[in-house]
């Protein structure tokens, strides 16, 4: 096991952001400060007033408009945003320096070869989540294949056993943050709803106190509340083509680790007897 774990984080790299409430905090500042000195500059309003409508055409006014609710949603965005980056390379490190099914190949050629130093050389060079693991199985390899005390079933069972550990420890780095992300493409598009049922409450509202007459502010005010969902469904759909896209990526690496394990253990049954 100790073994294992020092071949396993060989190389490491870019491993991603272990604490992704920092992150959420950070884009919970930058979402205020936006809505307070970007959305709410008085620039945007007639006689630089807040209380005023927006100045025609100008969408930050609008925007700000939106209430309260506007700097949550914008949260969420950057945070899908910040995550969606991390997650590149961290599985840009996890995938390594070259193509992975150029490494693939280049594994199995090896292992029929029998040369295992050869495919160490191909680990060291690619780098990466399956060089690691890969690494560390073929150091279990070399070690079962010198033991005449264990038996031939024994041995496979460690390697595989390797392989299983070495793969365990790999794989939560890849999948890391992807369960926040996953959350927002719901929490996104409710707090769309939520903005929108607010801002259409204040709307009937101020159209109830104004009178009958007062279409320009229900206009104005249905308008400012859409916005709330308009921005929940941008930040919704952001997350779950990040998610799906991430997911996809992380399938592809651990099918090749499936792959080149099972080229490994095979290879072992294949030129050992015993």
């Amino acid at each position: 096991m100790e073994t294992t774990q020092k071949k396993v984080k060989k190389n490491q790299g870019f491993q991603g952001i272990n604490s992704a409430w920092v992150v959420i905090l950070v884009c919970l500042v930058i979402a205020v400060c936006v809505y307070h000195f970007i959305l709410g500059n008085p620039s945007n309003f007639v006689n630089n007033d807040l209380n005023n409508r927006p100045i025609d055409g100008n969408m930050l006014g609008t925007i700000y408009k939106g209430g309260p609710i506007v700097p949550i949603i914008h949260t969420l965005l950057f945070t899908v945003i910040a995550l969606s980056i991390e997650r590149y390379f961290a599985l840009k490190t996890a995938f390594g320096k070259g193509p992975l099914v150029k490494f693939v190949v280049n594994i199995k050629n090896a292992l029929e070869k029998g040369d295992i130093n050869g495919a160490k050389q191909v680990c060291d060079k690619q780098q990466g989540s399956v060089a690691n693991v890969v690494i560390a199985t073929l150091q279990t390899y070399k070690e079962v294949e010198g033991n005449a005390d264990l038996a031939k079933d024994q041995k496979q069972l460690a390697i595989q056993k390797s392989l299983d550990e070495a793969t365990a420890l790999e794989l939560p780095m890849m999948s890391q943050n992807l369960p926040i992300i996953a959350t927002i493409t719901t929490l996104g598009t409710l707090m769309g709803l939520c903005g929108t049922v607010i801002g259409m409450i204040r709307s009937f509202a101020a159209l109830a106190s104004g009178g009958s007459g007062d279409s320009m502010a229900l206009s104005q005010g249905i308008s400012e509340a859409l916005i709330n969902t308009a921005f929940g469904i941008i930040t919704a759909a952001l997350a779950v083509v990040s998610y799906n896209y991430y997911t996809n990526k992380i399938d592809k690496l651990t099918y090749s680790l499936d792959e080149v394990g099972f080229s490994i253990v095979q290879t072992f049954a294949a030129t050992h007897e015993k």
